[in-house]
């Protein structure tokens, strides 16, 4: 194993040797895959209808497929053409029929989304994920850790058929079409992952944990601290590190991992690194290239075509929904330090697809980015302009102050009377005053946003804080069939949600 691991190591170094001898431009390898994908589904229904064929024939083919294809959300996308995908029919938007579907996290209230996972799709996340574990090489490891075994937290790899297809989490899917190889390393296992309940998981995962050796746990921050918090109670440990001395590396994403910060490394024993993905279950869009690195470098060369749409008021209505006319940039085209919402087109057939994230670029250089919110998850009801970003920092800023674990939060803004209030829910199971949170979050909300800082002064007139047990938040995520696998509690609260969670934070106030 030693020698395999020097080889592989010796590949690396040789292949990024070539690569930035004879690095491409972020344009060009954009071109080249708008090319191939155009290519590629040309006879389906999709790109008949929108003429692929004579788009490939212009001299400028992205101007020509901007020309021709119109904007989509899931909502059209599903309307005009994904039903029929759902339904069986083969060559709709993607070349021959899908097998899976993947169900987005349901973050947004509305009820889950299926999104088509085709070959092409999983041999393009196969394919970052091999990116991704090339870059262990340049981190200080032991030639061992590649030994050791990976603990991946996903959803049931149960899938439900439909259709004579399969849907379920992203994660379940990835899990079901692992490589045979890599049942060597996988944990929990095929028949622990089979589990659809997570409360059932989490205990099998637990009774079983003493006989692994982890090296590397990928999962939701939320999940993934639940998990080793449990095992720390069941076997009475001080740390995680007891128990996994070779733990290293912890993988995350879909939500910013600076609020779990503080009280995830309470349960270390040791150092560890956190290594960030853009895992969607539209594809596989970026990774950490680097120990340290707090952005992600976006994959320009995986199936996935980039389109950015500044996210501003000229753009986007009130709701978060683009307006008329837009014309999007291409990567040649965006500028550092601006929030841009995203447009894909990808090897699943998803086509000018407006994903929902918005992301602004650190580094031109490297096509580095940083996720900064949602389109949707964004208050600005008098024109305070409230990102998901602000909060973020806003709660890191108040756990450091005060020295608590604060593991869950979410906002809501609403009108009342002649002016307007954010109501904000803080999850944290240490005491602290909620008045002097409120206040905190204010001031540090007004240093980092001047437009929330002026509305303050106006139409922003009452900040509400409420300070919950994090069991709070979790308990409802289970009432509505979210909890474990993908799943993240929503930073913002809208409409229907937000009365949702009203009445259910009432029941439980209660019950005390």
């Amino acid at each position: 194993m030693a020698f395999a691991v020097k080889l592989f190591k010796r590949f690396v170094k040789i292949n990024e040797s070539i690569k930035n001898t004879y690095k491409p431009s972020g344009f060009s390898l954009q071109a080249k895959t708008l090319k191939k994908l155009l290519d590629t589904a040309k006879n389906t229904q999709f790109g008949k209808q929108y003429d692929f064929t004579q788009i490939l024939k212009s001299k400028n083919k992205i101007k020509a497929y901007h020309q021709a294809v119109p904007i989509y959300d899931y909502d059209s996308l599903y309307k005009d053409w994904w039903h029929k995908t759902i339904n069986g029919e083969e060559d709709v938007c993607w070349p021959g029929k899908v097998k899976y579907f993947a169900l987005s996290s349901g973050t947004s209230g509305s009820p889950s989304k299926q999104i088509p996972v085709t070959k092409d799709t999983l041999r393009a996340m196969r394919k970052a994920a091999y990116k991704q574990s090339k870059s262990l090489v340049h981190y200080d490891l032991p030639e061992d850790f590649f030994e050791k075994n990976i603990l991946m937290l996903g959803g049931t790899t149960n899938l439900t058929p439909i259709n004579k297809a399969l849907q379920g989490d992203l994660s379940g899917i990835l899990m079901k079409n692992i490589p045979l190889w890599m049942y060597r390393f996988y944990r929990p296992g095929r028949k622990i992952a089979n589990i659809p309940n997570w409360t059932e998981k989490l205990e099998e995962i637990t009774l079983n944990a003493k006989d692994w050796d982890i090296g590397i746990i990928a999962g939701v921050p939320a999940w993934s601290q639940i998990l080793i918090e449990n095992i720390i109670k069941h076997y009475r440990l001080e740390h995680i590190h007891e128990i996994w001395p070779n733990f290293k590396f912890l993988v995350h994403g879909g939500v910013a991992f600076e609020p779990y910060r503080k009280s995830f490394e309470k349960l270390l024993g040791k150092e560890v690194y956190y290594m960030e993905t853009y895992l969607a279950s539209e594809g596989f869009m970026a990774l950490q290239n680097g120990a340290y690195k707090k952005s992600m470098q976006l994959l320009l060369d995986n199936g996935i075509f980039f389109e950015f749409i500044p996210f501003n008021d000229a753009n986007f209505n009130s709701d978060g929904s683009p307006k008329q006319n837009i014309v999007p940039l291409v990567i040649n085209q965006v500028k550092e330090n601006i929030d841009y919402a995203i447009l894909i087109s990808t090897c699943s057939g998803n086509w000018r697809y407006l994903i929902g994230d918005t992301i602004r670029f650190t580094s031109l250089k490297d096509f580095e980015i940083v996720i900064t919110g949602r389109t949707k998850h964004f208050l600005s009801l008098c024109g305070e302009h409230l990102s998901v970003d602000n909060m973020n920092h806003a709660i890191q800023t108040v756990a450091e102050k005060f020295s608590i674990d604060i593991k869950e939060f979410t906002v809501a803004g609403f009108s009342k009377e002649n002016y307007f209030a954010h109501h904000w829910y803080i999850g944290t199971n240490d005491g602290v005053d909620a008045e002097q949170i409120k206040l905190l979050l204010d001031q540090t909300l007004k240093k980092l946003n001047d437009d929330y800082a002026v509305e303050r002064q106006s139409a922003l007139k009452e900040i509400i804080v409420d300070v919950l047990p994090v069991a709070t938040f979790y308990e409802w995520m289970k009432q509505r069939g979210k909890e474990g696998g993908q799943n993240k509690f929503p930073r913002v609260l809208k409409n229907k949600l937000y009365d949702d969670w009203q009445l259910f934070v009432e029941s439980q106030l209660k019950m005390i």
